[in-house]
This record gives C-alpha cells, sequence and structure tokens, in this order.
C-alpha cells in the first residue's frame, strides 16, 4: 500500500487548470476534484452513514470545536476513534474550529498563544492552542487533520489582516512541531496535517503567506478566509491569487465554499477539495437542488405536483416520492422531509462532482461545464 499523504495528478483538463488527483490516506483513497459533506459533531444532519455511502461520499469533515465541547476526544479515543465512534469507514478531515471561534466574535480572545471562549455547552473557559488542537486531532484520529487558524472578517483593515496572518502562520510553525513529535501514536502512522493559507482580501499578503506556509512542506494546502460576505468577483480573484502561487504536487482544499456555480469556476482554478454546510443546511429549510436550478419545495404550486423532484436524478429521493409528497412532509413538519431533501442535495453534489472529473478525463470541459451550467441557470416550471 502506498503511504498515506502521497497524492498524486493523474490528468490535467486541456484548458483551464482543472486536474484530476487521487490521494491516498489510511481509510482509502480518494479521487479528486471531490466534495465532502460536512458532519460537525460525528453526523451528517439527519442522514446515516448508510446513506452517504450509497450517494457515493469518498470523505467527510467534522469539527474538533464541537467534538472537544462533547463528548470529548478522550471519550472517542477510549472508543476506539471518530471513524469507529460514528460507524464511518472512509477517509474523514477534522476542521480545526478557526471558523467557528471566528463566529464567536463577541465571546472569544485571541492571542498569540492561542484562542480562549466560553464553552456554549456548559459556560466553561475552553482554551485552544496550536498544540493542544494537533493534540485533540490525534485522539480523534482522523485521516486528514488541520492547523488551528483565524479567520479575519470581511471587510478587514490591513493592520489587523498582517497581524492575523503572523499569528496563523507562527501557529502553522507550532502545530508542524507539535505534529512531528506524536509520530509514534498518530493515527495508524498515517494522518497527514494541512496547513490553512490566510491573509484576507490582500493579495499579497495572500502570497506571502503561501511563500511562508510551504517553507513548512505540509503535504497539503487549505485557502480559507473565503466566503465570509465578499464579492464573487473578489472571491474568485484572491482565490486566482493564492491557487498559482501553490505546488502542483500537493492538494488543495477550499474551505466552506460550495455553490454549483463556485465549485465549476475553483475547479477550473486548480481547486481539488471543497466543503459546504450549504447543501444540507439549504435541503432543511426546503431548498433543492436539480438540473434545472433551485427548487423550493414549500411554493405552493407544488402541493399536487405528482412528478419527481428531478427527472434526471436517480438518488431515492426521485425515484419514489413526487414533489407534492415533499411539500405535504415540510407542510406537516414531517421529520422525514428533512431527510429526504437532504439525501437529495448530497446526492446531486456527489454526482456534480463525478460529472466534473469525467468532463476533465474526457477533454470536455468547456462544452460540460456550458451544457451543465446553461441547463441549471434555466429554472423547472
Amino acid at each position: 500500500m502506498e503511504k498515506s499523504g502521497i497524492y498524486k495528478v493523474t490528468k490535467k483538463a486541456s484548458q483551464g487548470h482543472a486536474r484530476l488527483g487521487s490521494l491516498v490516506l489510511p481509510h482509502g483513497t480518494v479521487e479528486t476534484p471531490l466534495f465532502m459533506p460536512v458532519a460537525p459533531q460525528a453526523t451528517v444532519k439527519t442522514l446515516s452513514q448508510a446513506d452517504l455511502l450509497e450517494s457515493g461520499v469518498q470523505m467527510i469533515v467534522s469539527n474538533i470545536y464541537y467534538l472537544h465541547l462533547r463528548p470529548g476526544e478522550d471519550i472517542i479515543q477510549r472508543l476506539g476513534g471518530l471513524n469507529k465512534f460514528m460507524g464511518w469507514h472512509r477517509p474523514i478531515l477534522t476542521d480545526s474550529g478557526g471558523y467557528q471561534v471566528f463566529s464567536l466574535s463577541d465571546m472569544r480572545k485571541i492571542s498569540s498563544d492561542g484562542v480562549t471562549f466560553r464553552s456554549p455547552v456548559d459556560g466553561t473557559t475552553v482554551v485552544l492552542t496550536p498544540e493542544n488542537v494537533v493534540e485533540i486531532q490525534r485522539k480523534l484520529e482522523p485521516d486528514i487533520a488541520m492547523c488551528l487558524d483565524e479567520c479575519t472578517p470581511y471587510p478587514c483593515e490591513r493592520a489587523y489582516a498582517e497581524s492575523s496572518l503572523r499569528t496563523t502562520l507562527d501557529w502553522a510553525n507550532r502545530s508542524l512541531i507539535e505534529f512531528n513529535k506524536g509520530t509514534s501514536i498518530s493515527h495508524a502512522e498515517g494522518q497527514i496535517l494541512f496547513g490553512i493559507i490566510q491573509g484576507s482580501m490582500f493579495p499579497d499578503l495572500r502570497r506571502l503567506a503561501v511563500d511562508e506556509m510551504l517553507k513548512l512542506n505540509f503535504p497539503g494546502y487549505a485557502i480559507g478566509g473565503l466566503s465570509i460576505g465578499e464579492p464573487f468577483s473578489l472571491r474568485t480573484e484572491i482565490l486566482n491569487v493564492t491557487v498559482s502561487s501553490l505546488p502542483q504536487e500537493k492538494p488543495r482544499y477550499l474551505m466552506g465554499v460550495g455553490t454549483v456555480k463556485e465549485i465549476w469556476e475553483f475547479v477550473e482554478a486548480g481547486i481539488d477539495m471543497f466543503d459546504c454546510a450549504m447543501p444540507t443546511r439549504n435541503a432543511r429549510n426546503g431548498q433543492l437542488f436539480t438540473s434545472h436550478g433551485k427548487l423550493v419545495i414549500k411554493n405552493s404550486r407544488y402541493r399536487d405536483d405528482n412528478r419527481p423532484l428531478d427527472p434526471d436524478c436517480d438518488c431515492y429521493t426521485c425515484k419514489n416520492f413526487s414533489r407534492a409528497y415533499l411539500s405535504h412532509l415540510f407542510r406537516s413538519n414531517e421529520i422525514l422531509g428533512l431527510r429526504l431533501s437532504s439525501l437529495h442535495n448530497i446526492h446531486f453534489m456527489i454526482k456534480l462532482m463525478s460529472k466534473i472529473r469525467r468532463a476533465i478525463l474526457t477533454d470536455t470541459w468547456e462544452k460540460s461545464k456550458m451544457e451543465f451550467l446553461g441547463k441549471y441557470s434555466t429554472g423547472f416550471s
């Protein structure tokens, strides 16, 4: 078996920077580009692990912020690690909680040592440092661990962005030192650690972040601090600046970004891995992704619509239930409505990535992209 963390680019698109790749991990090799559903508390909301397998999910993202608060990494370690704890036997990536700390702006204190905040669970004081974040993930035993970082707000003054970036770079260095101390007890001697590129919306700071991160030689790099309120044009500009400086031989992970248009655009820019809570969050609110765009199942016109949600979809929901039934479930506040909708949206995202990989493989990128997005923008009647 190949060493964990080995990433291979197997094909590049004839246009743009899209590429096919494979990443070897302890719980299996994943094919990129890929989309990872989020399971912050060791569950993708409303779905079972069997649902995820049936949909073709390769890897999920969990979050140490939530798992540290409850049930705690020590309990999960005693029960055999996160995979065994949640009954998921494919790869897991754990986020370090930087974005969750960012969202607690009125409840946390950031210093050069780490982050201190009050637990929303029981009110106790919680301290996250680069070192204990690595230790928490060592105990959870995911395939990919993430460094602690600071996500800056948008807009952000340059002076603060510079100071924050210095902190994130220092934390990355400390994280790597701590990670390398523990190789004897790290997950199957195969857990790998990704660095996170920050720098707010300043191109030169993003380049500086990449330059400094590359000196640490992480096996993969995540791009953070995007999709926090900035316009799409600025997001695209900053992403392109960042990706253009990253090495070809390492996987690139764009954190928290995942609309259909963004995925097509950012795979073309060279991104390999995506995660986003939007598909399941939108599903629970009755907004469903289809081949013809978004469909709001709560709209009254679907109350007696006997058609499947999306005739082009082969998920369990679309093969077995009508729009009218889904409309009824939502209007009746039945939990099954949330489950069937979430199942459909996750299936849609996984099939989207499959179509994207095929477009790269068959050298039909531009044609496939235009056809998909053209149809997606037409909307259903």
